[in-house]
C-alpha cells in the first residue's frame, strides 16, 4: 500500500468543507458526512455521531472500498453508501451526504417520480445535477440499500434517498459540495413554486447542458 502522503492535507480539507456547509446552514446537529477517496484508494470519511460543525481532523475515520473501518474513529453509519459511490464511480474523489431541509422536505413528498425527483428549473442545476433518481426508503444506516445505491451511481452522481436527503460524488470535494448545494437550492424553488405554473427547461435544453460533477 502506497503512502498515504496527501492525508493530512485532505483531513484539513474534509474539516474546512464541513465546518462551511454547517455553518451555512446546510447541514444541522449531528447530521450529515463527506469523505474523500485517498491516493491509496482507502477513504477519509467523518465519523459517526460528530457534526460537521465541530469535527476535527484528528477525529475522522479511515475504511476500505468496502466501508471497512481501518484506523481512526468508528465512521459514520452510512459509509457503506460512500463506499458503494466510489466503487461505482472511479473518477470520484469525494461524496457528500446532507439532511439539508429543502431537499429532505422534497424527499418526503408523496408523488415524486422515482427516476428524476426534481425538475431541471434552471441550467445550473442541469449542469451540476442532470437527472436525481430517488431511492426507496431505508433507515439510516440499513446496509440494505448498498446494492442499489452502488447501480444507481453507476449512471448517476447525484441521488435523492426518500425521507433522508441527497448524496452527491464528485472528482473533488469542492464540485461535490458545490452540487449538493445547487441541488438543495433547486429544492428550495421546486417548493416556493408549487401550485403555481412552471418553466423547466425542456428536455433538449436540459440534455445540452452536461452534468459537470462526475
Amino acid at each position: 500500500m502506497t503512502a498515504r502522503t496527501d492525508e493530512p492535507a485532505a483531513r484539513a480539507h474534509v474539516v474546512r468543507t464541513a465546518r462551511s456547509l454547517f455553518e451555512r446552514g446546510l447541514t444541522h446537529g449531528s447530521t450529515g458526512n463527506l469523505s474523500v477517496r485517498l491516493a491509496d484508494g482507502s477513504l477519509l470519511l467523518t465519523p459517526t455521531g460528530s457534526s460537521l460543525g465541530t469535527v476535527q481532523e484528528s477525529e475522522l475515520s479511515r475504511t476500505d472500498l468496502h466501508g471497512r473501518h481501518l484506523d481512526g474513529a468508528r465512521p459514520t453509519k452510512e459509509a457503506f453508501l460512500h463506499a458503494a459511490f466510489y466503487r461505482a464511480r472511479p473518477a470520484a474523489h469525494a461524496v457528500v451526504h446532507l439532511h439539508s431541509t429543502h431537499a429532505a422536505a422534497v424527499s418526503c413528498l408523496d408523488g415524486l417520480n422515482p427516476a428524476d425527483a426534481l425538475p431541471p428549473l434552471t441550467a445550473y442545476y442541469a449542469m451540476r445535477i442532470g437527472t436525481l433518481p430517488l431511492l426507496p426508503y431505508h433507515a439510516p444506516g440499513d446496509s440494505g440499500l448498498e446494492p442499489l445505491a452502488e447501480r444507481t451511481a453507476r449512471t448517476h452522481h447525484a441521488v435523492l434517498l426518500a425521507n433522508h436527503g441527497p448524496v452527491v460524488a464528485g472528482p473533488t470535494l469542492e464540485t461535490a459540495a458545490d452540487a449538493i448545494e445547487e441541488l438543495e437550492e433547486t429544492a428550495r424553488l421546486h417548493l416556493l413554486l408549487r401550485g403555481l405554473a412552471t418553466r423547466p427547461l425542456t428536455p433538449e435544453q436540459a440534455a445540452a447542458l452536461t452534468p459537470t460533477s462526475t
